[in-house]
């Protein structure tokens, strides 16, 4: 966690080996080289384990291991193999591998952010590089510590909506952890509560958006921009239902009037095709933060999201050269809210080919080869999508919600599935159709644990018990591709039961690692483990 820079190429560019802070900082190139090893870490991280693989790249904490573990943890995809079987059947327990590794490369990058505040605060003082410059760089690594700490929160914390964030949340830390002196002090800090998480994260991305630009020289889409920053507090503010708050900071983003929007900040818009921000995921108007991989620097067979979510062949690529271990649900594939004619289902699904392979595959990560596809964080379409539901929280049968899940929908549904005001009857009929198009929209891409534990406590909308959703496990999927079929859509049987909200498996345990060397959060581990 002291480390400041990565050991491997990243961005094409070459971190330096192994610095000392003092040697990391002295020059404007130097510090350079230091944040792109802050944003390396977010992307590729690494397993620690004590077997043959250890310290091998695996995608934490937001490559491919963060998205597909929130997808596992829904309903939406269903898991082949045992990559995935823990946390897929929420068997996971204060040892086990992914959310252990989750929390350590989090925590790591969280840390790798807090020396590069430190750094470039020393670098500006001594007159190495000017103070604007250093409050940018303090902006992108606040941008990602926030970002970090909102997914820790997530997954080892109940939401914020139950309680109105008074739960226990997960530490914050924002002191750089670089000498063995500040060790203990830093140990010293408990968890607090979900409601001081989320105003630190406010705080660290209100800072963002203050001192980042609308652009980015190194790159507008894998480096934290002004954009950015607020597109994550409409997310941030969504989950404590702070509706006011998101459609404040979607009006800023342009999301306030009309049926076709564009930001002023960023000049953000939808792609006129939904497979858009995929296809030219290094450019495209429609993607506002990804992180980056290259051929250079990513994170493996096992870190890559086109190797995890794809098939060993497909009706497109017969050597696409996929894992074959997660596929889309036939009940998402056959849901009655997914429409026929939908593109969705052609654009962004592909079929795998061979006997007992013909299952339905995500299809937004594409490069398997070369692993150079970005993890899409978050996207206008997500942005618009979150007001959309604001508004519809708000006012009954809202004309801006409608015209907000218009924008994002249409491009995709024939004209005579398209809806109208006249399409609903009930402010919560206008509400679950905004939901439902979130599952649609962004499978794959890591959201779906968010939306569950963010409607847990909601009646209207919560998963069956607000828990953890029933599943189709393994031994009900035959492979012959019958049980997709948006003629009959059948409903397949999801023989993994649903856990109440109560269960201690909501929320992932604190590693057992963490409780044996930090005396303050071995009196705070999570009921139950």
């Amino acid at each position: 966690m002291i480390s400041v820079s990565s050991c491997k190429k990243y961005t094409e560019l070459s971190p330096i080996s192994s610095p000392s802070e003092t040697t990391a900082f002295t020059t404007p190139a130097n510090i350079a080289l230091v944040a792109a090893g802050v944003y390396s870490t977010a992307s590729y991280g690494f397993y620690y384990a004590t077997t043959a693989s250890a310290n091998a790249p695996r995608g934490y904490p937001f490559g491919s291991a963060s998205t597909i573990q929130s997808e596992m943890r829904g309903e939406d995809m269903v898991n082949l193999a045992t990559f995935y079987q823990l946390t897929y059947e929420s068997l996971i327990d204060p040892t086990t591998a992914n959310n252990v590794n989750m929390w350590n490369n989090l925590y790591a990058l969280i840390n790798q952010c807090n020396i590069l505040i430190a750094g470039v605060q020393g670098a500006a003082s001594n007159g190495t590089i000017t103070t604007t410059v250093a409050t940018q760089y303090e902006g992108e690594a606040r941008f990602l510590r926030a970002l970090a700490h909102h997914e820790l929160v997530i997954n080892f914390s109940r939401p914020y909506v139950d309680g109105n964030g008074s739960k226990p949340g997960v530490p914050y830390r924002n002191v750089a952890i670089n000498d063995p002196a500040v060790v203990a002090p830093a140990t010293a800090i408990g968890r607090g509560t979900v409601a001081d998480d989320y105003t630190k994260i406010l705080a660290d991305l209100d800072f963002a958006e203050a001192n980042l630009p609308a652009t980015n020289a190194v790159n507008s889409i894998t480096r934290a921009t002004k954009g950015a920053a607020i597109a994550l507090k409409t997310r941030i503010k969504l989950h404590m239902q702070d509706w006011a708050g998101v459609i404040a900071e979607g009006t800023k983003l342009g999301t306030a009037s009309g049926t076709v929007f564009t930001s002023p900040i960023g000049n953000y818009k939808l792609t006129a095709s939904p497979d858009g921000p995929f296809v030219s995921f290094m450019n495209n108007t429609e993607s506002i933060f990804s992180i980056e991989n290259s051929a250079a620097s990513n994170g493996g067979v096992n870190g890559a999201l086109p190797n995890m979510f794809g098939a060993a062949s497909n009706t497109i690529n017969p050597a696409f050269g996929g894992r074959t271990l997660v596929v889309t649900s036939p009940n998402l594939y056959n849901a009655s809210f997914w429409v026929t004619g939908d593109t969705r289902r052609t654009l962004l699904q592909v079929q795998g080919t061979g006997t007992g392979n013909k299952y339905f595959f995500n299809y937004k990560y594409r490069d398997p080869l070369n692993k150079t596809d970005y993890n899409p964080i978050i996207r206008y379409a997500e942005v618009l999508l979150n007001v959309a539901e604001a508004y519809s929280r708000t006012t009954a049968l809202d004309v801006r919600a409608l015209n907000l899940l218009n924008a994002v929908r249409n491009r995709a549904v024939p004209v005579a599935s398209q809806f109208t005001a006249a399409s609903f009857t009930t402010q919560n009929s206008l509400t679950q159709a905004i939901l439902n198009e979130r599952r649609i929209e962004f499978a794959g891409e890591g959201r779906r644990w968010a939306d569950i534990t963010r409607l847990s406590q909601d009646p209207n909308f919560q998963v069956a018990g607000g828990g953890i959703p029933a599943k189709v496990l393994v031994i009900d999927l035959v492979g012959d591709g019958s049980q997709y079929n948006v003629i009959t859509r059948p409903v397949v049987n999801t023989s993994k039961a649903a856990l109440p909200y109560s269960d201690i498996h909501y929320v992932w345990p604190i590693p057992t690692q963490e409780i044996t060397a930090n005396p303050t959060l071995a009196t705070q581990q999570n009921p139950g483990y």
